[in-house]
């Protein structure tokens, strides 16, 4: 049965680009050289959540030869957002504010062990939590509701930061809508993760498509000119994964790192300079948490003087101070950085499920432990 479940992804594959079948051919050759020189285990780590979703949906790691590994990376960044956040907004939600979230974000549990732990948890004790699909959703109940106060809970990377950055700028954040910026940037830890962790021994690098829309493809230059990591970013397809795989196996095989943009088509070299320009202007750079992992140099956003009225973080004078979030028996923070798989986590599919997520990488639909979750069967290298 599982076996069929397989066969039946791997065939639908084919039949919607019969290029795929080629391309897999062509990734085993290039394999078969590599083995032969020596490489018997290449690690190549996808960074984005989506690109985890398009390999384990497709269960493209079964088309890889036995020499190939795909890691899932730190791409999911509701997983890496400090649970201390969700504490004091459950706090607030019992207050005079609403809180408003994303709905990836709004079963993300906090520090907590018992009690309430989400958002979620704080709506079903009767906390004022509600769920918006943009930041534009939450600027409109704060114009249609004057009479009261919210929070937005800004969770995201580079892609969603222009959300809050260009109202922040253009003054239409109304007086009552209030943002706690969890926002986090990608190129760091990157550079944390190759520094902090050599045992993850990456050999190639899939570098998220959506962030690069913003960020622009040459942001990754430093990942093969410093550390000599072939690079390409990648679309979401089946075939632009493929395509990735290939060019890293020619590219270690010429022994020639560099950065390959796959993702021409929505990606350019220097990416989004109006969004960019506008995240500039509304936010700084600073050193921050990451959950379960630690302080990553230049890695988080916050709010610059003139727009410290919209952060509740300031107005309320709460002090942006890591608390210990890694939950007793969770692996979410070795599962981020590639070091460990979720079946790996002894409360995989057992207290941990989609349903009832106990630790971050379960919540997300980005998160590896949810994406493997939903996604099996899979083989597991």
């Amino acid at each position: 049965m599982i076996l069929m479940t397989i066969e039946k992804k791997i065939r639908e594959l084919y039949q919607v680009n019969p290029k795929t079948r080629i391309l897999v051919e062509k990734i085993h050759e290039k394999a078969k050289l590599l083995e032969e020189e020596g490489y018997d285990n290449i690690r190549i780590m996808n960074f984005c959540g989506t690109h985890e979703w398009t390999i384990t949906h497709y269960g493209i790691r079964t088309l890889m030869p036995e020499n190939i590994e795909l890691i899932a990376g730190p791409g999911c960044p509701v997983c890496i957002t400090p649970g201390h956040y969700v504490d004091i907004l459950t706090d607030l939600s019992f207050d005079e504010y609403t809180v408003l979230s994303y709905g990836d974000s709004y079963k993300l549990p906090g520090t907590r062990i018992k009690g309430i732990r989400s958002l979620f948890d704080a709506r079903l004790h009767g906390g004022k939590t509600e769920i918006v699909y943009s930041f534009y959703d939450a600027v409109k109940k704060a114009i249609n509701n004057k009479d009261k106060k919210y929070v937005f809970f800004a969770v995201g990377f580079e892609t969603t930061m222009p959300s809050t950055a260009v109202p922040l700028v253009n003054n239409m954040v109304p007086e009552n809508l209030y943002i706690l910026s969890a926002y986090r940037l990608t190129p760091p830890i990157m550079k944390y993760l190759l520094e902090k962790h050599p045992e993850a021994r990456l050999s190639g690098i899939l570098a998220p498509g959506h962030v690069s829309a913003i960020i622009g493809a040459n942001s990754w230059l430093f990942l093969p000119r410093d550390y000599g990591v072939p690079t390409v970013v990648a679309g979401f397809e089946p075939l632009d994964v493929l395509v990735a795989v290939y060019y890293i196996l020619d590219m270690l095989l010429s022994k020639k790192p560099s950065l390959i943009n796959e993702y021409t088509r929505v990606v350019k070299p220097e990416g989004n300079i109006y969004a960019k320009e506008m995240i500039k202007r509304a936010y700084k750079i600073i050193d921050s948490y990451w959950r379960g992992i630690g302080i990553v140099p230049s890695s988080g956003a916050i709010h610059r003087e003139e727009y410290n009225n919209r952060d509740i973080l300031h107005i309320l004078g709460i002090e942006d101070k890591p608390m210990k979030d890694v939950l007793p028996g969770c692996r979410c923070p070795e599962v981020t950085l590639g070091l460990a798989k979720p079946t790996d986590c002894p409360l995989f599919l057992k207290a941990c499920t989609p349903s009832n997520p106990y630790g971050p990488c379960m919540v997300s639909s980005e998160g590896t432990c949810k994406i493997w979750a939903e996604n099996l069967p899979i083989r597991i290298k």
